[in-house]
């Protein structure tokens, strides 16, 4: 079996869904891993399959190229994290000028989990939807982190992997784009309809940019990104 093919960690969130279709428009074998460390928005997780099954039947080269899915569960980092993303607890940012929403050490330990098993399943390509324009400060979310670990998996494992980040220079109302030039209109109304974004797990009122609480700060980076994307759509 050759290493061609790609593991893309899948949330079941807009940027996880957004890096499946690019991964699926690229890669000849594409494999989708989900991660449950017991997140107050686990309900994103619940949405993976019927995302998954809506997009193979979207395009037959989709179709062809969908592989297995896989999850994995990470009770502990949920145990040891302690934060709102984790607990119930009001978000709000910390003395270091961190958000509370961040799991210390949450992608360095995805992306290793991810390389094992893309190790084990001869995948050489990884895809996550890491961002350092819109990353609200998070760390692991660096492109120099990202490069680190590449190194380092590749190394530890004697294996070549390449981690892909197809997010990471691009704001939200480019990704809403590049989902748009990637799946059309189908694929952002799926986006909108079925992706989960929220950081509290509500998907109680539906706005114009999908389900949400509408104020945690991942519902307000979605909006705007949104309301962007669609202004620049009339412009154009």
């Amino acid at each position: 079996m050759s290493d061609d093919g790609a593991l893309v960690l899948f949330s079941g969130g807009q940027d996880s869904t957004t890096c499946l279709a690019w991964a699926l428009e690229r890669f000849p074998r594409v494999e989708t891993l989900g991660f449950d460390y017991n997140q107050r928005h686990r309900v994103e997780l619940d949405g993976r399959a019927h995302l998954r099954e809506t997009m193979a039947a979207m395009n037959p080269a989709w179709f062809r190229r969908l592989g297995r899915d896989h999850t994995i569960s990470l009770d502990a980092l949920g145990k040891i994290s302690e934060t709102s993303l984790t607990r119930s607890t009001e978000i709000a940012f910390e003395a270091g000028g961190l958000p509370n929403t961040f799991v210390p050490g949450r992608n360095i330990i995805f992306l290793t989990f991810a390389a094992a098993l893309a190790y084990r399943r001869s995948l050489g390509h990884i895809v996550g939807g890491m961002c350092e324009t819109d990353y609200s400060g998070y760390p692991d979310c660096r492109d120099d982190t990202i490069k680190a670990l590449q190194v380092a998996l590749n190394l530890g494992m004697d294996r070549r992997f390449v981690l892909h980040t197809p997010l990471m220079w691009i704001d939200k109302a480019e990704t809403w784009k590049m989902a748009k030039d990637l799946g059309g209109q189908p694929l952002v109304d799926l986006i909108v309809e079925d992706t989960h974004t929220c950081y509290l797990g509500t998907r109680g009122e539906r706005h114009a940019w999908g389900y949400g609480c509408g104020t945690c700060p991942a519902c307000d980076l979605r909006a705007k990104g949104h309301a962007k994307f669609m202004a620049e759509a009339v412009a154009e």
